[in-house]
């Protein structure tokens, strides 16, 4: 099953949504330090505006992110490799393909908590996206069956 047809089959998507908001949440957890700090309060910011926004977002970019991880998600499968294994070995164009989605939903937010909390953390975006790589993959391989 392709990624794409498995966040659209509804039986999926609610749980895949779920699994990412849990990561998300889990990642931000994770993070310390003065660093740490910055991503917690902004991510706490943007959780409050109202209840369910993270998941509401997560639900609303997850076509696109999956149009964009799709075909590193084939090349895997044609080489024989495990996609888990693809994606952490190519990390960075993981993170850059799933960055240049959120990216262009910035350019057009009209929220500025949002938007201020976005530009604030997005120059070291890529390096935070890039440790969430391996437990994203092991996300949608459990989802892609």
């Amino acid at each position: 099953m392709s990624l794409s047809e498995t966040v659209k089959a509804p039986e999926r998507r609610t749980r895949v949504v779920d699994d990412c908001v849990a990561l998300v949440d889990s990642e931000v957890e994770k993070k310390r330090g003065l660093g740490g700090v910055v991503i917690k309060a902004g991510y706490g910011a943007v959780k409050g505006l109202t209840p369910g926004f993270v998941r509401k977002v997560v639900d609303g970019l997850l076509d696109e992110w999956v149009a964009r991880l799709e075909p590193l998600w084939a090349e895997a499968l044609a080489a024989g490799a495990a996609p888990q294994t693809r994606f952490a070995a190519e990390k960075g164009r993981v993170a850059d393909a799933l960055l240049s989605v959120t990216d262009e939903k910035a350019k057009r937010a009209d929220n500025a908590i949002v938007l201020g909390t976005y530009k604030r953390l997005r120059p070291t975006a890529k390096e935070h996206v890039e440790a969430a790589v391996p437990a994203l993959a092991a996300l949608l391989a459990r989802h892609a069956g």
